[in-house]
C-alpha cells in the first residue's frame, strides 16, 4: 500500500506537510502506522499548482527519505493547493512511471489502494483507454488506469459520477477474473481548483482518509493518516465516501460504485 497527503487553502511550503510535521510524509515513508505496509520506499512524487493550468510534476524512485533534492524542492515551493505521495508497490515496478501523482492536462491523481487480480485482466482493462488518450498511459499501474477511465468517464463535468463509473468497472473485472479484494480506494486528486478525495472498499477495509482544517495556516490538509499525533481535530471520512474540499468548504457524499 502507500501513503499519501494533500493540501487546499492559503499559500504554504510544501514542506509544511511533506518533511516538517512530526508524522510527515516523510516520516510515513519509513515507518507508518495505519496501512498494512510500514515501509514505503518505491518512489515518491508531488504535484503542485501554481499560476499554470496544469500542475508542476517531481517524482524519482528513490525511497522519500533519501532524496535531498526533495527536500530543497519542498523548502522552496510555496503553493495553495498541491498532492504528494510515498509509493509501497503491490506488484508492478519501481519506476518512475509508475510513481504517483500521475498528471493529464489540468488534472492530477494519487492513489492508496489495489484492484484485486489486476495482472490477469491488465490487457483488457488498457483496451477501455481509447486511442487518442492512451499515450498517456505511461506505467503499469492498476492506480493510472484508474485515473485514465475516470478521465474517459467525464472526469471533467462530473468527477464523482466518472470515478464512481470507473471505480465499478475495475471492479467487476476483478470479480470476473480476479481476486479478493476485489477493490480498495484511498484517492486524492485535483483540477488545480477543487481537490476531491475517495474512501471506499468491497470489503470491510477501506484505506483511510482524514482531513484537518488549521486556522493558522488558512487550508486543509487531506491525508491518508495525520500528520501529528498530538492533533486532535483530524476528522475520519467514512468508508463509501466521495470529498470535495474547496477553500474552506467541505462536502462528503455516499460513493457508490455502479455495479
Amino acid at each position: 500500500m502507500c501513503r499519501w497527503a494533500a493540501y487546499i487553502g492559503q499559500p504554504c511550503y510544501l514542506e509544511d506537510v511533506v518533511t516538517r510535521p512530526d508524522h510527515s510524509l516523510i516520516q510515513q515513508s519509513i515507518q507508518a502506522t495505519e496501512c498494512k505496509t510500514a515501509t514505503n520506499a518505491d518512489g515518491f512524487g508531488v504535484a503542485w499548482y501554481n499560476t499554470r493550468p496544469e500542475p508542476g510534476l517531481y517524482r524519482d524512485t528513490y525511497p522519500a527519505w533519501s532524496d535531498p533534492n526533495l527536500r530543497s524542492l519542498t523548502a522552496q515551493v510555496q503553493s495553495g493547493l498541491f498532492l504528494a505521495h510515498v509509493r509501497a508497490s503491490t506488484g508492478t515496478a519501481t519506476s518512475r512511471n509508475n510513481c504517483h501523482p500521475f498528471s493529464v492536462g489540468r488534472w492530477s491523481f494519487m492513489h492508496n489502494g489495489q484492484v484485486g487480480g489486476f495482472d490477469t485482466f491488465r490487457r483488457r482493462a488498457d483496451m477501455l483507454i481509447p486511442d487518442q488518450l492512451y499515450h498517456e498511459r505511461k506505467g503499469a499501474t492498476d492506480s493510472e488506469i484508474l485515473f485514465l477511465l475516470g478521465l474517459v468517464e467525464g472526469l471533467d463535468d462530473d468527477p464523482k459520477g466518472a470515478m464512481e463509473i470507473a471505480v465499478g468497472v475495475l471492479q467487476r473485472m476483478s470479480r470476473d477474473k480476479g481476486h479478493t479484494p476485489h477493490m480498495r480506494v484511498g484517492a486524492a486528486f485535483s483540477d488545480g481548483e477543487t481537490l476531491y478525495a475517495i474512501r471506499y472498499a468491497s470489503d470491510d477495509r477501506a484505506p483511510t482518509v482524514y482531513h484537518r482544517w488549521s486556522k493558522s495556516r488558512g487550508g486543509r490538509a487531506v491525508v491518508s493518516e495525520p500528520l501529528a499525533a498530538n492533533e486532535a481535530d483530524w476528522h475520519a471520512v467514512p468508508p463509501g465516501s466521495f470529498c470535495t474540499f474547496k477553500a474552506d468548504q467541505v462536502r462528503i457524499e455516499p460513493f457508490r460504485p455502479l455495479a
